[in-house]
């Protein structure tokens, strides 16, 4: 009875026995071993995301700034050439259904828009805009410097549709009904266009400046702190891959804007101060902070995304694929579009308003007096020549890399022999088939890199042999695409 009683008091609930518990207790994470897993992977995806976004951040800086050297360096020497042709035409006869080629006519149309576009820029006065707007108020610069980063992205959304009516237009066949309003409509609004993009970069490169020229820098701190409320406003929305190939494109165009958005800034303010190289040190410090705060920006943004929504860091490898079977695509002979419309349309980079501003800049801030300056222009404009000659051959060769490596070869040479059997029954019919191979880019840019050949069912009849040599000669087609390609692909 003595022994019942002292093992009831031993079973009582006490303070030291809870204590003694909580301290001896135990688990085993094994018994949840895929849920930690799991948790692990997070992790080394988010220290992942920066090495290959920037990877993809740099690929597509790389395209953007081919676009952008394509408009002061190939266009005009194609616009010219467009334009020779059209005053040889009464001499040498048509020959032909058509005056000129479609490219050349586009051609011809971008030129045009460029000369007029610039002659309208002397009417504004960049000097009148930035005292202007130096003399508003913190908060109401910080509120114009928000509307017009929106203002930005809807023109560039819209900007690309007036530019491609406009070449559509203006190249479409005249064996077809006519269901437009007419070139020059088309053409007038599309210099409009850009001629108010240009200002609004320009207002934009102001506000940049004023906000480097002021002497407390709250205005330059209030908008690197707006890229911080992206981050809000993006981390925790549900994402697709769809959705986050978009915004890397985006932060792609954005980064790319901005580093042109320094250059101009930093060509004021030289020339304001005499082209003092001490001032350029003074401004060197600004610069790098913007920089790198767009950069961790995009870096946290693009990190916690991925976590929240379960996407692997591979996903960026898919993205430059995407891109580089885009610029593989625009040099076959077949191609339905340009490359750096296709950069537009895909990033929402127009390279057109901001070169028609940039020329505008360096114009006025360098006086060219005399042989020498003369010299000394053809010199610069040969190295810009040579530049993006060199970035054409870097990239094409890495984009050819990046195709074979994602197994997107088969899809690159499907196209052709999709279209052949629309292109046989007319000439008109052509003008059908880029809405189609347009649709094919989309469904493959986020489609996972295919680890077979497109049609297995057709290959189990053919023989080893035969296989082989079929992937081989597909290989050998992806080097001729461009004969560059050899040794782009040599040099990356």
């Amino acid at each position: 009875s003595i022994g019942h009683m002292d093992s009831d008091d031993s079973d009582e609930p006490s303070l030291l026995r809870f204590m003694c518990a909580e301290l001896t207790r135990g688990y085993f994470l094994e018994h949840n071993e895929a849920k930690y897993t799991e948790r692990r992977e997070r992790v080394y995806t988010c220290m992942r995301i920066p090495r290959e976004l920037e990877r993809l951040m740099i690929f597509g800086i790389f395209l953007c700034l081919d676009a952008f050297l394509y408009v002061f360096t190939l266009l005009p020497l194609r616009t010219l050439l467009a334009f020779l042709r059209l005053l040889t035409i009464p001499c040498c006869g048509l020959g032909g259904s058509r005056f000129l080629q479609p490219a050349q006519v586009c051609d011809l149309l971008k030129g045009l828009i460029m000369v007029l576009c610039y002659s309208m820029m002397h009417y504004v006065d960049y000097a009148m805009m930035y005292h202007l707007i130096r003399g508003q108020s913190v908060i109401k610069l910080y509120i114009i410097y928000n509307m017009l980063e929106v203002a930005d992205r809807l023109f560039s959304s819209f900007g690309q549709d007036i530019l491609d009516a406009l070449y559509w237009t203006a190249t479409e066949p005249k064996s077809r009904k006519r269901a437009h309003i007419g070139v020059i409509p088309h053409f007038f609004m599309a210099v409009f266009y850009v001629f108010l993009h240009a200002i609004l970069i320009m207002v934009q490169a102001s506000t940049l400046n004023v906000a480097f020229n002021s002497h407390n820098k709250s205005l330059l701190t209030i908008m690197m702190s707006n890229n911080f409320v992206e981050i809000k406003g993006s981390v925790f929305k549900k994402f697709e891959k769809n959705n986050l190939f978009q915004m890397s494109n985006s932060d792609i165009k954005e980064r790319f804007t901005n580093y042109v958005l320094l250059l101009i800034v930093c060509l004021r303010n030289m020339e304001q101060f005499s082209w003092n190289t001490d001032h350029l040190l003074v401004l060197l410090p600004d610069v790098v902070m913007v920089i790198t705060s767009e950069v961790m920006v995009d870096v946290v943004k693009h990190a916690f995304i991925t976590k929240f929504n379960d996407i692997t860091a591979d996903v960026y490898s898919e993205y430059k694929a995407s891109l580089a079977f885009e610029l593989v695509s625009s040099r076959q002979q077949n191609a339905y579009t340009d490359y750096s419309d296709s950069v537009a349309r895909r990033m929402g980079f127009i390279p057109l308003p901001l070169a028609v501003l940039l020329i505008r800049v360096v114009m006025s801030s360098v006086k060219i007096q005399g042989a020498l300056s003369s010299v000394c222009l053809l010199l610069f404009y040969l190295g810009l020549i040579t530049m993006k000659v060199l970035n054409s051959i870097v990239i094409l060769g890495k984009s050819c890399r990046y195709v074979k490596e994602a197994n997107m070869e088969g899809k690159l040479f499907k196209r052709p022999t999709a279209q052949t059997s629309k292109q046989t029954p007319k000439k008109a019919n052509p003008a059908k088939s880029p809405p189609t191979s347009g649709n094919t880019s989309l469904i493959i840019q986020y489609d996972p890199p295919p680890d077979s050949p497109p049609k297995p069912e057709e290959s189990s009849s053919e023989t080893p042999q035969s296989t082989e040599l079929k992937h081989r000669a597909t290989n050998k087609d992806l080097l001729e695409i461009d004969r560059f390609t050899i040794c782009g692909n040599r040099i990356g």
